[in-house]
């Protein structure tokens, strides 16, 4: 039986009751693995719960793996052992670093991207996954800044890391809209360079955008609507890569779900008018 390509939402704690009492329409829900990382407690009670009506997706965001340091192995057992009891539909994780000598930050910071930085990055993709006996999805980031010592685009960076570690591709079109306008890029050098069948999932979310006297920056906050133009991007995504799995995040401000639901219900829409 071929799976339908749904809409899903981010699995928020301030929903959890709501999503057990409503047992809304929703194609899968996502969460992110580092806050289950506790055994027992509410947490996992939850979701437990959740994770019985409705498919997971596991989306990760302390591996760290553009970081210059092995792999946190204490973190992918905790991984591993979530992977092992929700098994989620897919796992993934971002193209970006967040610690260094063992201190982590709540961010996810950008790379430089060299030819040396690929390989490091892909041989962490590779150590990881097989560790965890699945295949990592790799989400692109939002970017404000480049590194002067770059000297592949973030684009072919991206693009290349499929055949480099054999991971699959998260294509976040938010990421995609927000660095292309801080930079200058255009959003066809992304799609041009990707095949269809290496994107695993699509992300959508809000983002803001802070004015300054010589410009503005865009800032991938997730914490509001999907924008107009991020929906003309996604509708041309998948015009050219084709319908996948679409979530909606929100990670900040966060709303009542029935907001979540509505901006599911309108990417569910564009995923079967495809």
């Amino acid at each position: 039986m071929v799976q339908a390509i749904t809409a899903g939402v981010g699995l928020r704690s301030q929903h959890y009751q709501a999503i057990l009492a409503q047992r809304p329409n929703l194609g899968w829900l996502e969460v992110h693995p580092e806050n289950y990382f506790a055994k027992g407690g509410l947490p996992h009670y939850f979701l437990e719960q959740i994770a019985s009506l409705y498919p997971l997706s596991l989306h990760g965001i302390g591996m760290s793996l553009g970081s210059t340091e092995p792999l946190d192995m204490s973190h992918l057992q905790r991984l591993k052992e979530l992977i092992q009891q929700y098994k989620p539909l897919r796992v993934s994780e971002h193209m970006s670093f967040s610690s260094v000598s063992g201190r982590h930050v709540h961010d996810l910071l950008p790379m430089v991207y060299t030819e040396a930085s690929l390989r490091r990055f892909a041989d962490k993709v590779k150590q990881a996954q097989d560790y965890l006996g699945c295949q990592l999805l790799i989400e692109n980031p939002s970017s404000y800044l480049q590194f002067k010592q770059s000297t592949i685009p973030e684009w072919e960076f991206f693009a290349a890391l499929p055949d480099a570690c054999g991971c699959a591709l998260l294509l976040d079109v938010n990421n995609v809209f927000v660095t292309c306008h801080n930079h200058g890029y255009q959003a066809a050098d992304y799609l041009n360079l990707l095949q269809a069948d290496w994107i695993g999932e699509y992300h959508l979310a809000g983002h803001s955008v802070n004015r300054f006297d010589d410009g503005e920056v865009l800032i991938d906050d997730h914490g509001s609507v999907v924008g107009q133009a991020v929906w003309q991007l996604f509708i041309q995504t998948i015009k050219q890569l084709g319908p996948k799995p679409t979530l909606i995040e929100w990670d900040t401000r966060i709303p009542e779900l029935a907001v979540l639901l509505d901006q599911r219900q309108q990417a569910q829409a564009y995923l079967e008018a495809a």
